[in-house]
């Protein structure tokens, strides 16, 4: 055999080739409907508009909603435990740059706003729905009555409803509620009656008669002047004319807002407690601010303050959360657990400890101080953001009258 030949019957046989893909036979990429590239992902590349728009089913838009808002996901549960028990320990791993692992400062405080208001909400409506199972017996109902005989007829009907409540069942939870609520019937009533028989005196003396305590207390004045949107309105003479129509619409909401408190506090606390997430959300950076006055010679920049601050309020909001499920968790011992009720009693009592030693222990952790100048600061700026609290509060309850 001839080495030619040798060498062609070594060769390997041919690979038979892979025929081509029509290139018509792929799938062009979706058109971008604002600038008509070509689609090669969420995104377009030209003018950066995104696939997804709002015409689409309801569930995937709120999906979105939710996660834009709350991003609810692993890393809520990898934030919350240091959160609560490892003081400044997420602010530092802020500042240091390890981030992606945690819920960012804000949405971890709003995230807990929310929830935690929510149970207070609850916890206030379910207390305040257990007075209410009286039905007509309210103190408001008896400070009304326009005569002692209406007023003993109101309060019996009263007690009568608080006797009918002790015998429903799942209320046995709220007997020292319905004891305060039959002392307060008791009392409004001997009020109204002693007013009403020194109006009955008065006028059989041809005297001018007492004014009516109820209407006292909630009629609201203007130049010292018992004020009347009609007889007496609200006028400030540098305002223009709808805004003192304004003021005194406000008045008018006010004025039943007042009365109607007296009558169902629950329903004024609710009406704070509705603006009280916007005075929080107004406060915070005066926090912030604080915290950049007492550590001005720390040279650090006023947004990593409010990381401070906003991460402080967090652990706070999950602390009223906490004591909303353990307030939950003492009302259900009680009917059938009672031997639950002293446990839970010492660990509320344990959360409310933590609040302030939390504070105390994170504000040292993140700024580095020393015990002294740390717990000096600390009773500084909670006094000061007491008081401006409280000057918050007073404006959203006087705010929420006006709803």
């Amino acid at each position: 055999m001839s080495p030619e030949h040798a060498t062609d019957s070594a060769l390997p046989d041919p690979v038979p080739a892979i025929p081509a893909i029509p290139v018509h036979s792929a799938k062009p990429p979706k058109a971008c409907a604002n600038c008509g590239a070509p689609m090669h992902g969420p995104y377009c590349y030209a003018c950066g508009q995104p696939e997804k728009g709002m015409i689409r089913h309801l569930a995937s838009v709120m999906a979105d909603v939710a996660d834009t808002i709350f991003n609810v996901d692993s890393r809520i549960f990898r934030s919350l435990l240091p959160l609560y028990f490892r003081p400044g320990y997420l602010t530092i791993e802020y500042f240091a740059g390890r981030r992606t692992r945690y819920v960012t400062p804000f949405r971890l405080f709003f995230f807990l706003c929310i929830i935690s208001f929510f149970a207070i909400q609850i916890n206030l409506n379910l207390e305040g729905s257990n007075i209410r199972l009286v039905g007509g017996g309210n103190t408001g109902d008896v400070d009304t009555a326009p005569t002692i005989e209406e007023v003993q007829k109101r309060m019996q009907a009263g007690i009568d409803g608080l006797t009918k409540a002790r015998g429903t069942p799942g209320t046995q939870v709220v007997s020292k509620q319905l004891d305060r609520a039959e002392e307060q019937i008791r009392k409004a009533a001997d009020k109204r009656i002693k007013f009403l028989t020194e109006k009955q005196a008065a006028i059989a003396k041809g005297q001018t008669p007492p004014t009516d305590p109820e209407e006292e207390d909630t009629v609201l004045r203007f130049d010292d002047v018992p004020w009347d949107p009609v007889a007496n309105p609200i006028h400030i003479g540098w305002l223009p004319a709808f805004a003192n129509a304004k003021l005194n619409d406000m008045g008018v909401h006010a004025s039943a807002n007042l009365k109607a408190a007296k009558k169902d506090p629950g329903q004024a606390i609710a009406r704070l407690f509705s603006v009280l997430p916007q005075t929080l959300f107004v406060l915070m950076p005066l926090f912030a601010v604080l915290l950049k006055i007492m550590y001005l010679f720390k040279r650090r920049l006023y947004m990593e303050h409010l990381m401070v601050a906003l991460h402080s309020h967090a652990f706070i909001f999950m602390s009223l959360l906490l004591l909303a499920i353990v307030q939950w968790l003492i009302e259900w011992a009680a009917t059938g657990l009672p031997v639950l009720v002293p446990p839970l009693d010492l660990v509320r009592a344990a959360i409310w400890t933590w609040l302030p030693v939390y504070l105390l222990l994170m504000q040292k952790k993140v700024y580095r101080q020393g015990w002294f100048f740390t717990t000096f600061k600390f009773s500084v700026i909670g006094i000061c953001y007491v008081v401006i609290l409280g000057f918050g509060l007073a404006g959203a309850a006087i705010f929420s009258l006006t709803l």
